[in-house]
């Protein structure tokens, strides 16, 4: 079982928050400190990156109290950005109007409206993208490569393929822009995503004859697509192709290979590009460990668990939660319940935090089991974990 990304987002948008806070507070404090626009873009930038609206706009608020600082395009295109990636598209829709009725200064840009158009694409609000394209000719701005690529890889990511196509014409009616590596990458992701390896291959054709080369991110979707449609033989003929092009395989290239070969049950293949990845001076990452003990989990294989957890020992890699998620859910699923455990409280030894994901596969083992008291035990403490991650955050003395 992997760990869905919003798993861990509320855990790092709490610790980003609450790190803001602090931080700006400690700096304000020096008596060398001289207010910058550039410091208030940065900090709402990351506010922004962490779905965290609301202090980025009291941040906002703070700028504008400051003495002989207003500001900047960078400035309100991270409040932007702030709002339209948590959703709040009329709150960023209405911070672009204000950047129109500023200064000189301020005027939105291409930059602006790139994010603006992602955070659209991101929250697939699709029907407002014409009328950010009709507010960008309207102020005499162009689509540049950016943006259509942004429009492109939306379309795709949300499997909206005719329109993605679409979106493919336009730029390449408009003459100005020429598709790039990032466009092609989003094509054929697009494709292989929904197992259209045929189409993706196409595609992938189409774009070179556009002088578009590949790079390794290219062939890494395309093994993934295989992988995914049950085509060992064509994902491997990929890493063949990428020996004699001189591509160097990364990380992510064999944890492909292993997720394939553990998923179908091929521990001896999986293992085998394990050896290989490490005779070639890739370095594993928690992602392929989560990858091996999903394979031998799958083949009912857990009494190797342990070796990995010991490999790990010998190397700087730094266990992660959705590493404790995937070796706690695999004995969960075996009935393993004291192992189980024994893995919570190596967890906790490494000083990794288990979040919600974790608890609830625990919870469901216990109550599988009949052990309703331990399993109210864990109800307890998830309920502090929740309480302490929803707790009151320092509140910044902007004084």
């Amino acid at each position: 079982m992997v760990l869905p990304l919003h798993a861990t987002c509320s855990t790092v948008a709490h610790h980003v928050r609450i790190a803001v806070s602090q931080i700006f507070e400690l700096l304000r404090k020096q008596r060398w400190y001289e207010p910058r626009t550039q410091t208030y873009a940065r900090l709402l930038l990351m506010l922004g990156r962490c779905r965290q609206p609301g202090p980025a706009t009291a941040l906002f608020k703070v700028m504008l109290s400051e003495k002989q600082l207003a500001p900047t395009a960078d400035v309100y295109t991270a409040l932007v950005g702030a709002y339209g990636y948590s959703g709040l598209l009329d709150e960023a829709m209405a911070t672009v109007g204000l950047m129109k009725g500023a200064d000189t200064d301020c005027k939105p840009d291409e930059y602006t409206f790139s994010v603006l158009i992602n955070c659209c694409c991101k929250s697939r609000r699709f029907d407002l993208i014409p009328t950010v394209l009709d507010e960008m000719s309207y102020l005499g701005i162009g689509c540049n490569v950016v943006i259509h690529n942004g429009i492109i890889d939306g379309y795709g990511k949300a499997g909206m393929l005719e329109e993605m196509d679409d979106a493919l014409s336009n730029m390449l009616q408009d003459g100005d822009n020429v598709p790039d590596i990032y466009t092609m990458n989003s094509i054929i992701w697009a494709y292989g995503n929904r197992g259209r390896v045929d189409d993706m291959e196409k595609w992938y054709d189409e774009f070179q004859l556009m002088g578009v080369e590949p790079d390794t991110r290219t062939f890494n979707i395309m093994m993934k697509s295989y992988g995914k449609a049950n085509m060992p033989d064509k994902m491997l003929s990929i890493l063949k192709y990428m020996k004699r092009r001189f591509f160097s395989p990364s990380a992510a290239t064999f944890n492909i290979i292993i997720d394939c070969f553990g998923r179908a049950g091929n521990i001896e293949k999986m293992e085998y590009y394990f050896r290989l990845m490490k005779i070639q001076g890739v370095k594993p990452n928690p992602i392929t460990y989560c990858s091996l003990v999903n394979g031998y989990s799958k083949a009912g294989l857990l009494d190797m668990v342990p070796a990995i957890i010991r490999q790990t020992e010998n190397t700087d890699v730094a266990l992660d939660t959705p590493f404790f998620n995937c070796v706690i859910s695999a004995y969960a699923k075996s009935g393993d319940i004291e192992i189980m455990e024994e893995m919570l409280v190596l967890m906790k030894e490494k000083k990794c935090k288990p979040d919600k994901v974790i608890y609830t596969t625990m919870i469901q083992a216990y109550m599988a089991h009949g052990m309703d008291e331990a399993a109210k035990l864990l109800e307890t403490e998830m309920e502090r974990f929740n309480n302490k991650l929803l707790g009151p955050v320092p509140v910044v003395d902007y004084k």
